[in-house]
């Protein structure tokens, strides 16, 4: 039996649906385009129109500037886009990521199939975003960034007690720390659960990036404190929150006594990843499915057919065919690391 003609094809720009003439997450400008998420790997410059989700737009608005034209969507609403109707839902990898579902909606559509393009997703749900949503559909466009059996991501709790472990030995060695994270949704994650176990060892900063951040997550209506950004000099004790891009800054070799350094990521768990940062503590909190979470959110689609794209893809779809799934693999220019550091 032929299969309906493909709601989701691999173009030059990137993922297009020619039944709706739009992009998702294009990698080159193009005339209208759904954005899945704020990272810079997703989303891009220079598109025509923008669809995202609604609580994703102040995020989008501060990483692609008001020169971009956006329009908001609410979880679950449905739009008209030419022939076929396009609904967003929670993703849960940083505020307001979102699954893109494409259905037709020709009268005739009869038999046509329900696509769902994942963007990134993780399935631990926590107060910085909205809970991941399952979403049934035929065919299921999804990553597979941590798509290795290795990938077991510890609990979460149990690893911010560590990072407050580390922190207080850094504050009684006399010296202060420098948290490596990614600006947007993995800062704010890690912000809200060190603030309710305060008193924290010590005062905590943050990145004039994730300050950024924190301001569109608190327009969106996410509760975190307005933090200072750090000093000239830290004190003793001090612990800022900053891009990996901070290291060997001017600012870093300037400080005495040396910062500690710690990076909080999923390729920590990874001992070739961990010696690349010798001198630097892994704590492992990923804001990606880990492998148990990917198998649980296909598992949840009921897809008769998954297409994997960046990540670990051929060591998910050898694992996925011997279980008896229809499984393809669509080659992206998404950044799998970049995306989680």
């Amino acid at each position: 039996m032929n299969r309906p003609a493909p709601l989701v094809v691999r173009r030059p720009e990137g993922l297009y649906c020619p039944q709706g003439d739009f992009f998702i997450d294009p990698w080159r400008p193009v005339d209208r385009a759904v954005i899945t998420h704020g990272h810079a790997d997703h989303a891009r410059p220079g598109h025509g129109h923008a669809l995202c989700s609604m609580r994703g737009l102040p995020v989008l608005r501060a990483r692609l500037g008001e020169a971009q034209s956006f329009q908001g969507l609410g979880f679950g609403q449905r739009l008209r886009l030419q022939d076929v109707w396009v609904s967003l839902h929670p993703a849960s990898h940083v505020l307001g990521a979102s699954q893109v579902l494409i259905e037709s909606a020709l009268a005739n559509g009869h038999g046509s199939e329900r696509w769902l393009v994942s963007g990134d997703y993780r399935v631990q749900n926590d107060p910085s975003c909205d809970a991941f949503e399952p979403v049934k559909a035929d065919v299921f466009i999804s990553e597979t960034t941590f798509g290795l059996p290795i990938y077991r991501w510890p609990n979460v709790a149990d690893e911010v007690a560590l990072l407050l472990d580390w922190w207080q030995i850094c504050r009684d060695e006399g010296r202060a720390a420098v948290l490596y994270t990614y600006a947007l949704g993995k800062a704010q994650r890690l912000l809200i659960a060190l603030l309710r176990l305060a008193p924290l060892p010590g005062t905590l900063f943050v990145h004039p990036s994730v300050a950024r951040m924190n301001e569109a997550y608190r327009e969106a209506g996410i509760a975190l404190p307005e933090l200072p950004t750090p000093p000239a000099m830290l004190s003793p004790g001090a612990m800022v929150l900053a891009p990996m891009a901070v290291q060997g800054s001017g600012w870093m070799q300037r400080q005495r006594p040396a910062l500690a350094e710690a990076m909080v990521s999923g390729w920590m768990l990874v001992r070739g990843h961990r010696r690349r940062h010798a001198g630097v503590r892994g704590f492992v909190i990923s804001d990606h499915a880990d492998w148990p979470g990917l198998l649980w959110a296909i598992d949840q689609t009921q897809a008769s057919r998954v297409v994997l794209t960046h990540g670990q893809t051929s060591s998910m779809a050898r694992y996925l065919r011997d279980q008896g799934r229809d499984v393809d693999t669509l080659e992206t220019e998404f950044d799998a690391q970049a995306a989680d550091v």
